[in-house]
């Protein structure tokens, strides 16, 4: 595929409208042109949502014929654009030029900011911009499925404290390309100290102890925008959001006990508060994955949207949220938040201390080497 699959797509039909919404006529344009700089491979899977998303774009909901079974490659675009069902154009356009601009941003070049919103800050792993008194917070890494490094525990941290500070009412968690977050990623395990483990495990547990304490006490409403699979911390940390929308492609696994860890980002306490002990135990302990549809029924999730239509459903219903009285909102948040605050905390606490053990024990160590043996064999 990767030798007959080209980033350069067809020509956009003369017919081709003067603007959509969010990006202009010129951004989409500069998104094609941007598309040939890029450096590094994104992978094939991405490709295929570019090719799909610059067909939904231009032409609208895939009518052609299904090519044969033995056409691989004609088959696999295809696929990728009858998928899109019928995500309306203009919302196509805004997702191609999202994903093109995030693996810019990704390999260090520029990504034009939205003409109506602003950049907050520059940052490696993440794409953060206010708009419509919304800051989003996008998880930047497509081509690793968002997984979360060291740099990107200290930029989130970062952005969260700026939110929280500046003009926005609402704060918006989302990931760039089809993941949402992979959960950590696991070469952060293989970056040994001159310490050694024990230093390593240390460093990292204070890491995550900060994290899931800008959580806690983030003073806005937060919203999670779960556009695909989530796993690990992007799923024990939603039990810190105000509201979470899910696509119905969406699905949440914990699965802990499989690497030799333990849970965190306190959900040992609001997994079972939220979808009691039985349901909370099934997915901390034993590796239950959800779809969207089983964890909006247990409470993790709020609602979930039709994937043809989520960005559009969920960003229409923000935006009026938005404009509500952003001091009550506020306020209102942080009354709720109180009565459990200090609680929140000593969870974290105990969270992270049992978690600082198994990461410097031998099981944990074993889990994860199996799991870097079983991707290999891949």
């Amino acid at each position: 595929l990767n030798q007959s699959f080209s980033l350069r797509c067809c020509r956009v039909p003369d017919r081709f409208p003067l603007s959509c919404a969010g990006a202009t006529v010129e951004q989409f344009e500069e998104a094609k042109s941007r598309m040939s700089s890029l450096k590094q491979d994104p992978g094939n899977d991405v490709k295929l949502k570019i090719y799909a998303l610059f067909k939904q774009s231009t032409l609208g909901p895939c009518t052609t014929p299904r090519p044969g079974m033995l056409d691989f490659i004609n088959k696999a675009k295809w696929d990728a654009w009858k998928a899109l069902g019928e995500t309306p154009q203009e919302d196509a356009r805004q997702q191609y030029c999202d994903l093109i601009g995030s693996l810019v941003s990704a390999e260090g070049g520029s990504v034009a900011a939205k003409p109506s919103g602003s950049a907050s800050a520059q940052y490696e792993t993440l794409l953060v911009t206010t708009e419509d008194k919304i800051t989003t917070i996008k998880l930047n890494r497509p081509a690793k499925k968002n997984a979360i490094t060291t740099v990107m525990y200290d930029e989130i941290v970062t952005a969260l404290e700026q939110a929280g500070k500046d003009n926005s009412v609402l704060t918006v968690f989302t990931g760039a390309g089809d993941f949402y977050c992979s959960g950590n990623d696991l070469t952060n395990f293989t970056k040994i100290p001159d310490g050694g483990v024990e230093l390593m495990a240390k460093q990292a547990g204070e890491l995550l102890r900060k994290y899931v304490k800008a959580y806690i006490d983030f003073p806005k409403p937060l919203v999670a925008v779960v556009n695909g699979p989530a796993v690990g911390i992007s799923v024990t940390a939603l039990g810190l959001f105000d509201l979470v929308y899910a696509t119905e492609r969406a699905t949440f696994h914990t699965p802990f006990s499989q690497l030799g860890q333990s849970a965190e980002g306190c959900s040992s306490y609001t997994f079972p508060k939220i979808m009691g002990n039985a349901k909370a135990s099934e997915m901390l302990l034993f590796n239950k994955k959800l779809t969207a549809a089983q964890a909006c029924d247990f409470g993790l999730v709020t609602e979930v949207f039709p994937d043809s239509s989520f960005n559009s459903e969920v960003w229409t219903r923000l935006k009026s949220y938005a404009a509500l009285p952003p001091n009550s909102l506020a306020l209102s948040k942080q009354l709720i938040r109180s009565t459990e605050r200090e609680r929140l905390h000593a969870v974290n606490d105990a969270e992270v201390e049992l978690l600082v053990e198994r990461w410097t024990s031998d099981e944990c160590f074993t889990a994860i080497m199996n799991f870097f043996q079983s991707k290999a064999k891949l």
